[in-house]
């Protein structure tokens, strides 16, 4: 098995910072030198340029899908219909340009699987929503009690369900149970977005520990730990495209295929989410100013990283939508072999590349594959 994150790192981390995903056995990293005046600028890049402004975003189009189911059950047509699902779509991806940063309050109070329950193997989540649509259980109608009920009932794929999944159809002629149950799942979404939001708008709370690495720090230390933090995100979300989001249904062309194990498959979003995931892992590099840390003869790695990033970005573009179509296509499965590949190369060009190049030593890794 791979090392994780440092053990120095997780002992310094408050339950309710530890991320996720680096929440096991931990080996201990060795100590990394870098400049704090230059380790503040990206820090604080990474915050104010990419992370608030990503749950912002999320938090808006949140609030938006609220009104937009509103509007179809208080007036349900097709072109209502249309307009929801449509919504969906976009409120899905405004949350996977995001989703990449598993760490700070959205893995507290199971906000992350509040907002999405996934993989959900044993397909308890669609049990779940069918029993209540059954039952017409009024309690699922209403943002505050939804919140309280099983997390696989509350979230976007509970949403793609009453959007996409069987029965779907009555929407846009009046399915009032539906319609508020959906209604209420954005709602409770919207409100999970504002909650993260405001914890990182609080200019002393965990916006100022992870902007200003210090002795006294509750998260980071130092300058070093700092960064392997950051980049932790990056790898660990370069992983989630790969494990999660296509591994989950795909392993490659003589293996077995689960199309309908993906993400999204009814309402055909599962790319347009590796696509946002990727385009986000792309954007908090760049926007961070990462490079900058690096020695000149090193900065190419970065280059590198981004130049695949955005390959695999136009690629995941250009899978076909239908996935019980694409993986039976030899030349879809060649794209799927490649996103594989390439997203291993990413995983080692930010893991041993970026993280050898700022003094992480060869035996360190965060990644918890292959």
């Amino acid at each position: 098995m791979r090392k994780t994150v440092a053990a120095s790192l997780i002992a310094l981390l408050p339950a309710a910072f530890a991320p996720a995903a680096f929440a096991q056995e931990a080996d201990v990293a060795p100590a990394v030198e870098l400049p704090a005046a230059t380790v503040t600028k990206v820090m604080a890049a990474a915050v104010d340029g990419f992370i608030r402004p990503g749950y912002d975003a999320f938090q808006t189009s949140a609030e938006e899908m609220t009104a937009t189911m509103k509007t179809l059950c208080a007036a349900p047509s097709p072109a209502n219909y249309d307009v929801a699902k449509t919504g969906f779509g976009k409120l899905a991806t405004s949350w996977a340009h995001i989703e990449i940063v598993r760490t700070g309050p959205v893995i507290e109070q199971n906000r992350f699987e509040r907002i999405l329950f996934y993989p959900d193997r044993k397909s308890t989540g669609l049990k779940q929503v069918q029993a209540a649509l059954s039952k017409s259980d009024e309690t699922a109608t209403d943002a505050k009690t939804l919140a309280t009920k099983s997390v696989a009932t509350q979230g976007l794929g509970a949403l793609e369900y009453l959007l996409f999944g069987t029965g779907s159809d009555t929407l846009s002629s009046g399915n009032d149970f539906r319609c508020r149950y959906g209604a209420a799942v954005a709602e409770n979404v919207g409100n999970v977005a504002a909650e993260i939001a405001g914890i990182w708008e609080a200019p002393d709370g965990i916006q100022k520990a992870w902007e200003q690495p210090g002795a006294d720090n509750p998260i980071f230390r130092t300058g070093g730990e700092a960064i392997t933090g950051l980049l932790g995100i990056l790898v660990h979300g370069a992983e989630a495209v790969r494990d999660q989001r296509i591994e989950t249904f795909y392993k490659g062309a003589d293996k077995a295929k689960f199309p309908k194990q993906a993400l999204f498959w009814r309402s055909r979003n599962t790319w347009p989410m590796v696509k946002a995931n990727l385009d986000g892992l792309s954007e908090l590099l760049t926007t961070s100013g990462m490079v900058e840390l690096l020695p000149e003869k090193d900065r190419g790695i970065v280059a590198a990283t981004q130049e695949k990033l955005k390959a695999m970005s136009a690629l995941a573009g250009d899978v076909k939508p239908d996935l019980e179509k694409a993986v039976e296509d030899a030349g879809e499965r060649k794209k799927l072999d490649t996103l594989l590949a390439d997203g291993k190369d990413v995983i080692a060009k930010l893991n041993d590349g970026y993280g050898g190049a700022i003094g992480l030593s060869s035996g360190f890794s965060f990644a918890d594959g292959d």
